[in-house]
């Protein structure tokens, strides 16, 4: 029996997609390893949408390379966007690896490892996040053009998923899963290719009906063309997360002129304030990159009195990548290291406060935790409004009269808070 170990890093999407290969994997009467040291495969989903990503992914790969060469394991086969992206020269540069494939290449894949027959129940997910939350992909690639986004080259042209395999995904994920997050590299479009319409209401509504004892979470939604009638349905089922995040990247309209979005700061404005209207206690998350070739002095400080005024909840901030075969690579990147990192050292100290401030008004106030881990000292969990693996934590103390699993949702009271962390005690 041949044993696999499959590492994947990246986004969400990567996530999801590492976990319907490693169903078809064990199906097909393999043994996983939890350790790529003595295994006959390795396998790796790679991340290649900007320079870090990139980094990250060929600096794991040459730690395997290294196992190989010492005979530790066998075959290395490399997948995913980077796999895509840089496939000739990645196979000319790293020759110990023995195979390099794309994005949804999973059929190619499995044939490579020894499986004859062609892969069926596409839907079914071996969970690698922890049993209680899971990440369903409802479509692939992006129709966008924005010019600092390298997706569409590397994923292709938008692909939603069927609302019926949508639904069998999630109907199949197991009874430990409390936590659904749906991700796409834009939701908001979700339907358009298949459907000929926008359908996101009607996924949410048709979810709406299975979905009765766990969170359902929303995350990446393009600003432009939001769908306003999904609030409606975020607003009347309590297990529809009050949170969605929506990536704006800049407020400044040169900027998003040159970034192919459109939109300005006004229609920014208008989108997080109707929002906030008809949904007072949402929770809004943002992304947005500073250090654009374009983005002046004036661009900054606009983007900075945005912030301050919308007071967002949470905020990340990337440094601009300049990525080959992308709209913005033909201009100069003119802004440099230093001036992003301190542009970027500025936002987060602007968005730490923010978040203090947050904060600090949930001094005695109940919400429901979903429990994510543990330690000798504290118990780590999330509320609706924060995202695994990005967004604040709960911190309960670990004491003898207190006893939570794993999984489990709890009543907790709010006590005191950090920057970007509470703390509470279950209520009994």
């Amino acid at each position: 029996m041949k044993k696999i170990y499959l590492h994947t890093l990246g986004c969400p999407k990567n996530i999801a997609d590492s976990e319907i290969l490693l169903y078809q994997i064990k199906k097909n009467g393999f043994s996983i390893s939890n350790n790529p040291n003595n295994s006959d495969i390795v396998l790796i989903n790679t991340c290649g949408f900007i320079n870090d990503a990139k980094d990250e992914s060929l600096e794991y790969i040459f730690e395997i390379v290294k196992l190989k060469q010492k005979g530790n394991i066998g075959k290395i086969i490399v997948f995913g966007c980077l796999s895509k992206r840089y496939s000739q020269i990645l196979s000319k540069e790293i020759p110990e690896v023995d195979h390099f494939f794309g994005v949804n290449d999973l059929s190619k894949i499995l044939k490579q490892i020894g499986v004859k027959k062609a892969p069926t129940d596409l839907y079914y997910h071996s969970l690698i996040t922890p049993p209680h939350y899971a990440y369903v992909k409802i479509s692939d690639g992006c129709n966008h053009k924005c010019s600092f986004c390298a997706i569409p080259s590397i994923k292709g042209k938008y692909k939603s998923k069927k609302i019926s395999t949508i639904i069998k995904e999630i109907s199949s994920l197991p009874d430990s899963v409390k936590e659904i997050n749906l991700v796409a590299q834009d939701i908001t479009y979700y339907g358009k290719d298949i459907y000929q319409k926008y359908s996101l209401f009607k996924l949410l509504k048709n979810i709406s009906s299975i979905s009765k004892d766990k969170w359902i979470r929303l995350l990446y939604a393009y600003p432009n063309n939001f769908p306003y009638e999904i609030l409606d349905i975020i607003l009347d089922n309590n297990f529809f997360c009050k949170y969605l995040d929506i990536p704006i990247q800049h407020v400044s309209h040169s900027v998003l002129k040159s970034m192919k979005r459109g939109g300005d700061r006004k229609s920014i404005e208008k989108l997080f304030n109707n929002i906030k209207k008809k949904i007072p206690n949402i929770a809004l998350r943002t992304s947005i990159i500073v250090g654009y070739p374009t983005e002046t002095k004036k661009d900054f400080y606009e983007l900075i009195d945005f912030l301050k005024e919308q007071k967002i909840d949470r905020v990340g901030v990337f440094t601009y990548s300049h990525e080959e075969n992308t709209g913005a690579y033909i201009l100069k990147d003119s802004v440099s290291s230093k001036t992003k990192e301190k542009r970027k050292e500025i936002i987060m100290e602007i968005q730490r406060e923010i978040s203090n401030n947050l904060n600090s008004k949930k001094i005695g106030k109940i919400f429901n935790v979903l429990i994510d881990d543990k330690d000798e000292n504290y118990y780590y969990g999330r509320t609706e409004y924060d995202a695994p693996e990005i967004d604040n934590l709960v911190l309960i103390k670990n004491e003898k009269n207190t006893s939570l699993k794993i999984g489990q949702f709890a009543k907790v009271l709010i006590t005191d808070y950090s920057d970007y962390d509470l703390y509470g005690k279950i209520i009994i």
